[in-house]
């Protein structure tokens, strides 16, 4: 569980970044502020975060992968 929890902490840590920068820039319309933000981190996070998609990915797979135990 620990690689899925390492990039949703770390998504969640781009997207309070780049919504502290954009503010810090000037934007200030909220709903322009998280969208934007929110688009910016998601294409940040696809490069940035590869590794941590990977082996979150590989995690899930194995344990959907893994044979159900049968409690007849």
């Amino acid at each position: 569980m620990r690689p899925v929890l390492v990039y949703t902490a770390s998504r969640i840590g781009l997207f309070l970044v780049t919504l502290g920068v954009l503010f810090l820039l000037g934007l200030s319309n909220p709903l322009a502020l998280i969208v934007a933000s929110f688009v910016i981190s998601g294409i940040a996070s696809y490069v940035l975060l590869s590794k941590q998609r990977d082996a979150m990915s590989e995690r899930l797979s194995a344990r959907l992968e893994r044979p159900k135990s049968q409690d007849d």
